[in-house]
């Protein structure tokens, strides 16, 4: 949980002290921004872990939605953050890695939780690749 954890910092991190104008305004042509990222990954945390890993009667969430009005930095940080929290704790009371969830995202069985914590490694980092070149295009900030 340690690594995920630290992919999750890496994005708020990367988005962190970009003006919301800046950090909403796609960088490439398929519309991603550094705030859509973020949007994106809290979708796909509760998607994983609250609905098909936990089987909580919730409904899925969009990850391909962009934005709203109302979406800030701050807002979506802090929404990032509950989610985070909540999927941990999802984590925490999992006493078996190797137990499948309820219900799968996929037309497969459910995954274990060693699959989803892999899964969700792989696309936080990859994500966490993407706000680089994002962050550094709006203003030639590198590094984490």
């Amino acid at each position: 949980m340690a690594f995920l954890d630290y992919l999750r910092e890496a994005i708020i991190g990367k988005a962190h002290g970009v003006p919301d104008e800046a950090a909403r305004t796609a960088g490439v042509p398929s519309g991603t921004s550094l705030l859509r990222l973020v949007k994106h990954l809290i979708a796909v945390e509760h998607n994983w872990f609250v609905w098909a890993y936990a089987g909580e009667a919730v409904e899925l969430w969009d990850d391909e939605a962009f934005p709203g009005p109302a979406d800030t930095a701050e807002t979506l940080f802090a929404e990032y953050r509950a989610m985070v929290e909540r999927c941990n704790a999802i984590i925490a009371a999992c006493p078996d890695l190797d137990r499948p969830g309820a219900r799968s995202l996929r037309e497969t069985d459910p995954p274990s939780m060693r699959w989803v914590l892999v899964h969700m490694i792989e696309e936080t980092a990859r994500h966490a690749g993407h706000a680089d070149i994002l962050r550094e295009q709006i203003d030639g900030s590198t590094g984490r």
